[in-house]
């Protein structure tokens, strides 16, 4: 198991003054952690900074736009990338979610702040300001059209906006517990919500109703995902021939993370259960590689790979640290997984599909 490093998030900009300091650590699995520091020693004729590395690190390589960092007594290495940009005025405070829209030309986020905002992707400039949910806005997210939102709230309300004048379009009611995640499904006229009250339910977004109750876990579902699933899985019939109103729900899987430890995937339309897989500890996200493959990370820090086919063992069980996974994204031939920190700040890791080795590291 690799012992994970980790480096001050703008160690881009502090490394660009001369003895400029940032911190970096290596996290051996049951071990003490390994404290260290980068310090700029002046920056050469081609733009790129002189960098050493205290006691124990390495600094293997170094660019404009990335530094490649080791620890031998761990035989351990990542590069880290520097952002491309940074908006730091947007939010006062932590982004709980954000999204980009499909065009890539607006970003959505929320913040413990209290407030929801649409930004333009290319410079950060503030477009709309959201506001009518109550307490925290834990999700939100762009329809496929790019022109419209969806959020959920600790108010347990859904609200719908239009991100061309910030009005509400749409509010949905019926939860009572707070909005943690929400999916899409298809273009948009259904949406699917999970809840602290244990509850995913199916909504009509035109007629602003809920279609049913998927399921009742008894237990908080911290995330959702919908993905088409491959023709060899059963995904069973619905006891009920299904609403007029639900549009794309045939051969969808629905996938649940739940705060009890168990993982549970349902057919979107039949309601029926695919399988029910029980975890290290509570999964807080998950999401579809592919019509079979899924992920889902765990608070103590494991990212599952299952086989819809064969669920009852997983494929791989990655661990870089003891630290939360947050959040995961199917990207190119691999993904994408957040890890917090107990700094109090957040790992962005690209991983291969097929193993836990590290490609460019954020």
């Amino acid at each position: 198991m690799a012992a994970p490093l980790r480096i001050q998030s703008d160690w881009a900009q502090a490394l660009r003054k001369d003895e400029g300091e940032a911190w970096l650590s290596c996290h051996p699995p049951g071990k003490p952690s390994l404290y260290g520091s980068l310090t700029c020693q002046g920056i050469g004729l081609d733009g790129i900074p002189e960098v050493t590395a205290s006691e124990g690190f390495i600094v293997n390589e170094i660019s404009k736009k990335s530094i490649h960092i080791s620890c031998p007594k761990e035989s351990t290495s990542s590069k880290f990338l520097a952002p491309y940009t940074t908006f730091s005025r947007i939010h006062t405070k932590s982004i709980t979610c954000l999204d980009i829209s499909s065009g890539g030309g607006l970003g959505v986020s929320s913040s413990t702040d209290g407030t929801m905002k649409i930004w333009q992707a290319s410079n950060g400039e503030l477009r709309r300001v959201l506001e009518g949910h109550v307490f925290d806005v834990n999700c939100c997210r762009f329809f496929p059209s790019g022109l419209v939102v969806l959020s959920g709230g600790m108010d347990a309300q859904l609200k719908i906006w239009s991100a061309e004048d910030a009005s509400c379009v749409v509010t949905f009611k019926g939860h009572k517990g707070g909005i943690l995640d929400t999916a899409i499904v298809d273009r948009g006229r259904n949406v699917v919500s999970g809840s602290r009250d244990g509850t995913a339910r199916l909504w009509d977004c035109g007629r602003s109703a809920c279609l049913g109750v998927l399921a009742d876990c008894g237990s908080s579902i911290n995330g959702v995902a919908v993905g088409a699933a491959d023709n060899s899985i059963n995904l069973g019939s619905p006891e009920q021939m299904p609403s007029e109103r639900e549009v794309g729900t045939e051969a969808k899987m629905l996938l649940l993370a739940r705060e009890d430890k168990k993982l549970q995937c349902l057919g979107l339309q039949s309601r029926q259960p695919v399988f029910l897989f029980i975890g290290s500890d509570a999964f807080n996200c998950c999401t579809f590689l592919s019509g079979f493959l899924l992920l889902a990370g765990t608070q103590d820090g494991n990212i599952y790979q299952l086989d819809v086919r064969s669920p009852r063992a997983p494929v791989q069980i990655i661990h870089r640290s003891g630290a939360p996974v947050l959040s995961l994204l199917s990207f190119r031939d691999g993904f994408i997984a957040s890890q917090g920190s107990h700094m109090g700040e957040t790992d962005l890791l690209m991983l291969s599909r097929q193993s836990c080795t590290t490609l460019p590291a954020f």
